[in-house]
């Protein structure tokens, strides 16, 4: 008679999949449940890319990347980092690499033969999958009476424990749509909101010329600065994307937390845009001021800093005409174009999502004080992090660490 306790674990996601990897050594019974028709599907289209697995810099510098929950988080991530990430795929026969930003990537970039390598080896471990199982929790949160509606009609399972690993609210077409948190809250969990993280904004309006021309199209080789209403600070060179309404791309994902918070408390945030962040100040008004001649304003700027196409349109929509033929305007302004945002973009074309179940919700187990036997991973949490391999790492962290707790809890 087999008496080894039975794990739920409900969202096949990379949360979900390190936890079972982690019960199932322990020689628990796994159950694995996910609505869609197979596991793995945000995790497949972030690494549609090149599948950004961790970062290669110092653990401290990594740690501080997680801001306020840096606390929780580190005791995971000592045990679990970008280091043991790197091992971990390893022995799933993944050599990884480290880019020249520090990223850490599969050797082949992607994403698919890790995943059929990881499931293989779960399988191989007694791991057992139920696809298409839309886990019905507004009505029961029992490990011993669990729901799930399926395509054949509803079914029911029971376990020892239960580890939820539902995701955020963002691509909820990859199924992590966030219906889980009024289902938690109604049963006394704490969940602060779920808002987008890692997102683009709209911002207060560009002109139809620039819009219809630019849309689309990257900044280069610039650099973002804003602080808020609070005194934090942000500044960092990189590129990002002008949209029809406003901007997105890696740079503004990595200011997105402090320019979200700042629009929900004061309606609107700007930033300030430096169109050449590898010139002084002092060099751009000497080459603004520098005699033209004949040619027009445009040709000179191309001319002299290199201004052209979006970078130029910028400036026509931060000065006015007068202004643009003013050289101490022209020369602080290509310094400093203010980009006032007003509003994040939806939390559905988000990266990823902050908010979610309240720490002081949990033990130091991170399983639910109101729902014993319930534990929670991923980015179901209230954390948040940048792109970069920060959030996958910390997914999986949090994954090993629901599973260690669920084992003590079962005495394994």
């Amino acid at each position: 008679m087999n008496l080894s306790p039975t794990v739920a674990v409900i969202g096949g996601g990379p949360a979900g999949l390190m936890a079972a990897e982690v019960l199932s050594a322990s020689g628990a019974q796994v159950h694995v449940y996910d609505a869609m028709p197979s596991v793995g599907r945000k995790f497949l289209l972030a690494g549609r890319g090149g599948l950004n697995l961790t970062h290669s810099e110092p653990l401290d510098a990594f740690m501080s990347r997680f801001g306020e929950r840096r606390a929780q988080l580190e005791p995971m991530l000592a045990r679990f980092g970008p280091q043991q990430v790197r091992e971990w795929a390893a022995g799933l026969g993944i050599e990884t690499f480290v880019g020249t930003s520090g990223r850490v990537f599969p050797t082949d970039m992607k994403a698919a033969p890790l995943l059929r390598a990881w499931l293989h080896r779960l399988r191989a471990a007694g791991v057992q999958f139920h696809m298409r199982h839309r886990w019905v929790g507004d009505e029961a949160l029992d490990p011993a009476s669990l729901r799930f509606a399926t395509p054949s009609g509803e079914v029911t399972a029971s376990a020892d424990a239960v580890v939820l690993a539902l995701g955020g609210a963002s691509w909820a077409r990859l199924g992590s749509d966030g219906a889980w948190a009024p289902w938690l809250q109604a049963k006394g969990v704490d969940v602060a909101p779920l808002q987008p993280a890692n997102c683009g904004f709209d911002g207060a309006g560009w002109s139809e010329h620039f819009s219809s021309r630019f849309a689309g199209q990257p900044f280069k080789s610039v650099a973002i600065s804003f602080t808020d209403s609070h005194g934090r600070h942000f500044a960092r060179k990189g590129e990002f994307v002008a949209t029809a309404t406003g901007i997105e791309g890696s740079l503004i994902y990595a200011a997105s937390a402090l320019l979200r918070d700042e629009i929900a408390e004061k309606g609107s945030a700007t930033l300030l845009l430096d169109l050449l962040p590898v010139r002084s100040a002092e060099q751009v008004l000497a080459a603004v001021k520098h005699p033209r001649g004949a040619r027009s304003l445009s040709s000179h700027l191309k001319s002299r800093l290199g201004l052209e196409g979006i970078k130029a349109g910028v400036l026509y929509e931060a000065l006015s005409r007068e202004a643009m033929h003013d050289p101490q305007q022209l020369a602080s302004t290509i310094k400093a174009v203010p980009l006032k945002l007003v509003a994040a973009r939806p939390i559905d074309e988000a990266i990823s999502t902050a908010g979610g179940v309240r720490f002081d919700a949990l033990d130091a187990q991170l399983m639910s004080k109101a729902l014993p036997g319930v534990f929670v991973a991923g980015e179901m949490l209230d954390w948040e992090a940048p792109t970069g391999g920060y959030l996958l790492t910390a997914s999986m962290a949090s994954g090993a660490a629901v599973a260690r707790g669920a084992i003590q809890r079962l005495s394994l």
